[in-house]
């Protein structure tokens, strides 16, 4: 088993930076790929991005482009998401979620991965 959870998420105003973190406990996090989604209230989750295993490779959702990235430090147990320019589409819950079964998945299919982290609120004002 393991456990993850979110934390940086916040108010902030249009323009600025957050930096989510995702702390995975109970086991390593290192031999897996893991995924960012965010949901908006009234709409579907939405996948944001992705990182393999290693660190290097990861991929964002073009809305998204240019404007967050994604990191890990395996020996923190750890995956970030750094939010520059943020935008108020940009606000929503975001979630880090684990693949288990397919533990190199690192695509858009939320039912591919198995261990989710309770979110994190981002407010971004205008």
């Amino acid at each position: 088993q393991v456990q993850l959870v979110e934390s940086g998420g916040g108010l902030v105003q249009v323009g600025g930076s957050l930096r989510l973190s995702c702390a995975a406990s109970g086991r390593t996090i290192s031999r897996n790929a893991m995924g960012w989604f965010r949901r908006v209230p009234g709409k579907e989750r939405e996948f944001v991005g992705a990182i393999t295993s290693s660190g290097s490779s990861t991929s964002v959702i073009d809305s998204v482009k240019g404007r967050f990235t994604i990191s890990r430090d395996n020996a923190k147990n750890t995956v970030y998401l750094q939010m520059n320019s943020l935008k108020p589409e940009d606000t929503a819950v975001y979630y880090c979620a684990l693949p288990s079964s397919r533990p190199y998945y690192i695509g858009l299919d939320e039912t591919n991965y198995d261990y989710w982290g309770q979110g994190t609120q981002v407010t971004v004002s205008s």
